[in-house]
């Protein structure tokens, strides 16, 4: 508990070169939190035979974190990722069945095509056994698709889109944390029953913005409110 926070906050410090007020901290302990989590799970599935085939092996398990390291998502993720990962090997004592764990990490910038030929290169070239994070929902589908091809486990633990469990599920992923439905759903219906029944919606042009919109207009009209439109915003871009 304590002992992992301060860990996390000196290593995040160490990582980013930059200092928080305390309630910025605060929140971004809150955010990335469920990395520390979800690094414990990266290890787990790699006890499987399937994927570690000999005890005595001193090659090691290779652990890839697609992030965005430059974009609107690097606060939530990024070199946060990578300190997370390192906490949970540290934590899980370094090594699995005697093979120790190493992390890769590169900066996808939330482009579907540039996160797919990572993953890719990392699978087929340098033997990468599971893959993480993914920044934009964008990226991370695509990221999902090579590895329902390669049968590579996927731990989906940036994106947000509800179709990575719907329309576009995979047998080789698991979606950690929160996702548009639970968005849509918990704040649209509440907002919605609490009188803010007309809803217009300034949408993020790309996959999480999609997914966003229509899960949150479902839950709006189910609840009984009306849309009276929509438009659509690029990423990253305020104007």
């Amino acid at each position: 508990g304590q002992r992992m926070l301060f860990r996390y906050k000196a290593r995040r410090r160490e990582a980013s070169g930059r200092t928080f007020n305390r309630a910025g901290e605060s929140e971004f302990m809150s955010r990335l939190s469920r990395r520390v989590v979800i690094g414990g799970l990266a290890a787990a599935p790699l006890a499987r035979p399937g994927i570690i085939r000999a005890q005595s092996s001193s090659k090691p398990v290779k652990i890839g974190l697609l992030s965005d390291m430059s974009g609107p998502y690097r606060d939530v993720g990024g070199p946060g990722n990578h300190v997370a990962t390192e906490l949970a090997i540290e934590d899980f004592g370094g090594s699995v069945l005697g093979r120790p764990i190493q992390i890769l990490q590169a900066d996808d910038q939330n482009k579907p095509d540039v996160s797919t030929s990572i993953a890719r290169q990392w699978i087929d070239d340098q033997g990468v056994d599971v893959l993480a994070d993914g920044a934009a929902s964008s990226s991370g589908l695509a990221i999902q698709q090579v590895c329902r091809e390669k049968k590579k486990i996927y731990l989906v633990t940036g994106p947000a889109s509800s179709d990575f469990t719907g329309k576009q599920c995979s047998p080789y992923s698991a979606h950690f944390s929160y996702d548009t439905y639970a968005l849509a759903h918990g704040t649209g219906t509440a907002l919605t029953k609490a009188g803010g029944d007309s809803w217009f919606f300034v949408t993020a042009d790309y996959a999480f913005g999609y997914a966003l919109e229509r899960d949150t207009m479902a839950a709006v009209k189910a609840a009984g409110g009306k849309v009276l439109g929509a438009v659509r915003a690029p990423l990253g871009t305020a104007d």
